[in-house]
C-alpha cells in the first residue's frame, strides 16, 4: 500500500521535514539489513489519539537491538516521548501507523557493523486497513520461514523481511492475498507479516514461538482476550493439513489487526466468511484498542 505522507519525521532528536528525512547511500543498513523496527498503531477516537501498547513495542524494539549488538543512544522513556512529540508535531487526528527504526548508519562497509553508528528515526503517518477485513485468500508458500537457528525470530530485524517479500510477491502473482509459511520442519508457522490462529471446535490454536514466529504483541493481546472470553487457547505444533480442515482461521498483527482467512490453497475455510469466534474476538479487540474496557486501560497511551 502507498504511504500517506505526514509533515515531520523524528531523526536523532530532531524533527526533520518529511522530504528531507534522508540517509547516505552507503548507510550500512541499506546494504546489509542491519536495522530493527516496530510497527505501532494509533486510533483516533473521541478527540484523542489512542496509541496501543506503546511500552510493549518499545521494549521489543530494545530487545531486538540488543540481540544484534546495537546500543540505542536513548532510553526507552526517551523513545516513547519522541513518539508522542512526533505525533503532536504532525497534528495527527486520524488512525495512524508509528514506525520507529533503529539502524546502522554511515561509516563502515562489510559484515562487521559494530563500529557503524546507531541511528534512530520515527515516522508517524495516516494508516487505514492493511488487509481486507471481509477476509483474505491465502496460499501456503513454497518458501520456508527462516529457521530459528539461522535468524532469531524474537528480533524484528529488517533483513528477515526479505524472506517475507519473496512469499508475499509469490502469493500475489498467483492470485492470492497473502501467504502462510511453514517452518523448516514442515509445520505451520505464520504469515508474511502476521501471526496465525486456527479455530476448531471453539478451541484456538497458534504455533509456538519455537516454530520461528515473531512474538507478536497483537498475538499476545488476542490470546489474553480469548481466555477472558473463556475460549481455550493452545500453543502447539500445527500440521499443514489442519489448515484445510479448521473451522476458522485468522491473522493477527499490528497492521493486520484481526484479519479473517476465508480460503487456503483454494480450499474454503468454514463457510467462506468470517466465523463466529473470529468475529467475537475481533469485536472485543477493537473495544480494547479504543480503551473501552477498563481492564486493559494500561495498554492505552492517549496523545
Amino acid at each position: 500500500m502507498s504511504i500517506s505522507e505526514a509533515k515531520y519525521i523524528w531523526m536523532d532528536d530532531e524533527l526533520v521535514e518529511w522530504s528531507e528525512a534522508k540517509v547516505h547511500v552507503m548507510t550500512h543498513a541499506l546494504h546489509y539489513g542491519t536495522a530493527v523496527f516496530e510497527g505501532i498503531r494509533g486510533y483516533w477516537d473521541e478527540g484523542v489519539l489512542k496509541v496501543f501498547r506503546l511500552r510493549d513495542h518499545i521494549v521489543r524494539l530494545f530487545n531486538s537491538a540488543k540481540i544484534f549488538h546495537m546500543s540505542i543512544p536513548y532510553t526507552q522513556i526517551q523513545i516513547e516521548e519522541a513518539i508522542v512529540e512526533t505525533i503532536k508535531a504532525n497534528s495527527i487526528k486520524e488512525n495512524c501507523y508509528i514506525r520507529p527504526i533503529v539502524y546502522r548508519g554511515y561509516g563502515v562497509v562489510g559484515l562487521n557493523p559494530i563500529k557503524a553508528p546507531v541511528k534512530v528515526a520515527i515516522a508517524v503517518f495516516p494508516f487505514g486497513k492493511y488487509l481486507e477485513e471481509k477476509g483474505v485468500k491465502c496460499c501456503v508458500s513454497s518458501w520456508r520461514r527462516i529457521s530459528i537457528d539461522s535468524q532469531p525470530p524474537a528480533a524484528k530485524v529488517c533483513g528477515n523481511y526479505v524472506n517475507s517479500c519473496l512469499a508475499k510477491v509469490e502469493a500475489v502473482l498467483n492470485g492470492f492475498d497473502e501467504a502462510i509459511f511453514l517452518d523448516s520442519h514442515g509445520y505451520v508457522c505464520e504469515g508474511t507479516g502476521e501471526n496465525l490462529f486456527l479455530v476448531k471446535d471453539n478451541v484456538l490454536s497458534t504455533p509456538p514461538t519455537v516454530s520461528g514466529i515473531l512474538e507478536g504483541i497483537t498475538r499476545d493481546t488476542v490470546m489474553t482476550i480469548a481466555k477472558d472470553l473463556e475460549f481455550k487457547v493452545q500453543e502447539r505444533l500445527i500440521a499443514r493439513s489442519e489448515l484445510y480442515t479448521c473451522d476458522e482461521a485468522f491473522f493477527t498483527g499490528t497492521a493486520a489487526e484481526i484479519t479473517p482467512i476465508i480460503s487456503i490453497d483454494n480450499r474454503i475455510v468454514g463457510n467462506g466468511s468470517p466465523g463466529p469466534v473470529t468475529r467475537k474476538i475481533r469485536d472485543q479487540y477493537f473495544k480494547v484498542v479504543l480503551g473501552k474496557i477498563d481492564k486493559y486501560a494500561d495498554w492505552i497511551v492517549k496523545v
